[in-house]
């Protein structure tokens, strides 16, 4: 039962950084509304019959029949790579007679970079470095001893991998009290952050919260593990309790949405090359 406990309290103090998250909407339109970013409620046919992807001299822009499409802030949707740009007109070219904002989470990671991160990188650098002050995988269960040796088993090799290869030196402890972290550590992780474009730099973003670790979500973003993995290893504990305790029809229907956007933020940054 207490661990249970702990569980819902991690999950608790994960959403609240979640939510803090202030200049990345999530992918979900509906979430989005309700943490306050604007939403149009209006129901738009699709216009167009061909969507393409043409090649300029700074990158790559998106075509409907031959017309650039334009982001909330009426910017065109011009992208660092192809495979990126793809992404986003492949979402465009599967849109039935309405538009779905749902079905279109790459044009909606390539929105918000254009439109909020290129006008707020410090912010947003600065909020991916404080969840390294508090990482999902500095927070050992107290008990049982099976969850707390599957966590070190599986946690470990992430915060050596981040302190040899980034710099990141973290500290682990029990339990849920707050464990401060060296302040050179969240210097290294907004230093990090900041050496990326504004696209990864919206991937990174959306995914560090999903995940609740700046360390797995540098180590995606990095091609050093993949979405999916990560996103097992960010949700150890739920694993566990259903393991123990069985799977709630609506908890497995939100794990599968959030398993399948980590999936789609790895494809995105994938397709941005940012791999060194």
């Amino acid at each position: 039962m207490v661990s249970r406990l702990a569980c819902a309290l991690a999950e608790a103090a994960r959403a609240a950084y979640i939510a803090a998250m202030s200049h990345i909407p999530p992918l979900d339109p509906m979430v989005a509304a309700k943490k306050g970013f604007r939403e149009s409620e209006e129901r738009l046919k699709r216009f167009w019959t061909e969507a393409a992807v043409a090649a300029e001299a700074d990158g790559f822009v998106v075509l409907l029949d031959g017309r650039a499409p334009k982001t909330p802030a009426h910017a065109r949707f011009l992208l660092p790579t192809e495979a990126a740009a793809r992404m986003v007109a492949d979402e465009w070219a599967a849109q039935g007679e309405f538009i779905d904002p749902g079905a279109m989470p790459a044009t909606r990671l390539a929105a918000t970079a254009i439109d909020r991160v290129s006008q707020t990188r410090g912010p947003v650098a600065e909020e991916i470095a404080a969840y390294v002050g508090s990482d999902l995988l500095c927070y050992l269960a107290e008990h049982p001893t099976s969850l707390v040796a599957e966590q070190t088993r599986a946690w470990a090799p992430w915060r050596d991998w981040a302190a040899r290869d980034l710099g990141i030196r973290v500290e682990a402890t029990q339990g849920i009290v707050h464990r401060s972290q060296p302040p050179e550590s969240l210097d290294r992780v907004r230093e990090l952050a900041l050496e990326l474009n504004d696209f990864a730099l919206t991937g990174l973003a959306t995914l560090v919260p999903l995940l609740g670790s700046a360390i797995l979500g540098l180590a995606v973003q990095r091609g050093a593990l993949s979405g999916e993995a990560a996103f097992d290893l960010s949700r150890l504990d739920e694993d566990f309790q259903e393991r123990q305790w069985g799977v709630d029809a609506d908890n497995a229907e939100r794990t599968a949405a959030r398993r399948a956007e980590a999936v789609l933020v790895d494809r995105w940054l994938s397709a941005l090359n940012p791999h060194p």
